[in-house]
C-alpha cells in the first residue's frame, strides 16, 4: 500500500472524546455506533492537563462490549513508567483479541509535572526523544516472551518455558529496562502505534515507529507533500514506507445542511480553525471531499473529529460512510478481527524467535 492508495479502500476513524463525561457507558454507546459503520479504529484523548477518566481504562471497559472496531487510546509517556505503559496496553489488546492501538503523547506543563513531583517540565523535543525510547523499548518488551512461551501443562506444572522468555536490556537517555514484561506477547505481537504528526517534535517518533500518523492539512497538495515527507523519513530510518498509514486528520461539524462544494473540497470546508482543519457541511459534501482527497493518492484515509460527538458521529455512520461504500470506496464489513488486518499491516516477527533478525 503506496501513497498512490487511490485505487483502494481507504481507512476512517473518529475520536470519541466527550467532554466532562466520567461514566463509561455514553463511551460505549460511541464506539458501537463506530464499529456499526465499520470503521477501522477510535481514539480516545487523555491528559495530565485536564480532569477526565482514564483513556486506556475506559476502552478496556469497552473492549468486551465490542467485537471488531480498533480501540486506540492516548497514553502520556512522560512521567510514567515505560515498563507500566507497554504492560497496559499489552492487557488492552488481550481485552479486545487484538484490537488495540495506542497514541504516544507527552505533557510540557509546569503543572503536570507538579502532579507527579519527580522531574521538571522539559522542552517538547525532548520529551518526544523519550517517546520514541519508550516505543522502541515497549515493542521489545513485547516480544520478550516468544509466540510460544506459554506451556499451560498441569501434568508437569509448568506455566512458561523460561528459555523463550528475554531480558531486553535497554537502556535509555533517562530510564533503563530490564525485562521481561510481565505480560505475554499480545495477540497482535504489537499493538499498532499512532502518532499525531502535526508538531515537529512528534514527526521523528512517527517517522521511526508509527504505523498510522495523523497530518492535519486543508487541502489533498499539502496532504500528499507531509505525507511523502513522513514516508521519506521512515525510509531514512530503514523502514518500508508502505508499513506506514497516513491519515488525514479533520474536526467535523454536521450540523448544518448542504452547501454548494467548492473544487477540492466541500460543504465549505475544511479551513484553519483553532481545532485544526475544520469541515462544516454535510454527510454529501463531507463523503466528496474524502473521495477526492483519497483518489488523488493524498493520503491513505482520515481520523474524524466530530464538533458535537453524538450528533456528527451518528451522521457520519448514517450518511458518509453508506455514500463511500455505494462508491466501493470503503468496506461494508470487517473482513478480519484485529486491527492490523483492518489497516493491512502484518503481524510482526518476534525479534527473538529463531531466524528472525534482530
Amino acid at each position: 500500500m503506496t501513497a498512490s492508495l487511490g485505487r483502494g479502500l481507504l481507512h476512517l476513524a473518529a475520536a470519541v472524546d466527550l467532554a466532562d463525561t466520567y461514566r463509561p457507558e455514553p463511551y460505549a454507546e460511541l464506539v458501537r455506533l463506530a464499529e456499526r459503520g465499520a470503521l477501522d479504529f477510535v481514539t480516545l484523548g487523555d491528559s495530565f492537563a485536564r480532569p477526565g477518566p482514564d483513556a486506556l481504562a475506559v476502552l478496556a471497559h469497552v473492549a468486551p462490549l465490542t467485537a471488531r472496531v480498533g480501540l486506540v487510546p492516548t497514553v502520556t509517556t512522560t512521567h510514567t513508567e515505560p515498563f507500566h505503559v507497554q504492560a497496559a496496553v499489552a492487557s488492552l489488546d488481550w481485552v479486545s483479541r487484538g484490537r488495540a492501538g495506542w497514541r504516544p503523547e507527552v505533557s510540557t506543563g509546569e503543572g503536570e509535572a507538579r502532579l507527579f513531583g519527580r522531574r521538571e517540565a522539559a522542552h517538547a523535543h525532548h520529551l518526544w526523544q523519550e517517546a520514541t525510547e519508550v516505543a522502541e523499548v515497549s515493542r521489545r518488551l513485547w516480544d520478550s516472551w516468544e509466540d510460544d512461551a506459554e506451556i499451560r501443562s498441569v501434568a508437569t506444572g509448568r506455566f512458561v518455558d523460561r528459555a523463550k522468555l528475554h531480558h531486553v536490556d535497554f537502556q535509555g537517555a533517562s530510564f533503563s529496562v530490564k525485562g521481561p514484561s510481565i505480560v505475554p506477547r499480545p495477540p497482535q505481537g504489537h499493538p499498532v502505534i499512532v502518532v499525531d504528526a502535526t508538531e515537529p517534535a512528534a514527526r521523528d517518533t512517527a517517522a521511526r515507529h508509527a504505523e498510522v500518523a495523523l497530518i492535519r492539512a486543508v487541502g489533498p497538495e499539502q496532504s500528499e507533500e507531509l505525507g511523502g515527507e513522513l514516508r521519506a523519513a521512515a525510509a531514512a530510518h530503514g523502514r518500508d514506507p508502505d508499513g506506514l498509514r497516513v491519515l488525514a486528520a479533520l474536526t467535523v461539524d454536521l450540523g448544518e445542511g448542504e452547501r454548494a462544494a467548492e473544487p477540492g473540497h466541500g460543504g465549505g470546508g475544511p479551513r484553519p480553525s483553532p481545532r485544526g482543519p475544520l469541515y462544516r457541511g454535510g454527510p454529501v459534501d463531507l463523503a466528496d471531499l474524502l473521495a477526492t482527497w483519497h483518489g488523488r493518492g493524498a493520503v491513505d484515509g482520515f481520523h474524524l473529529t466530530p464538533l458535537e460527538p453524538r450528533r456528527d458521529l451518528e451522521r457520519l455512520v448514517n450518511g458518509t460512510v453508506p455514500l463511500l461504500q455505494h462508491r466501493a470506496l470503503f468496506r461494508t464489513f470487517y473482513p478480519g478481527s484485529t486491527l492490523r488486518e483492518h489497516l493491512g499491516l502484518a503481524r510482526p516477527a518476534n525479534r527473538y524467535a529463531p531466524g528472525v533478525p534482530s
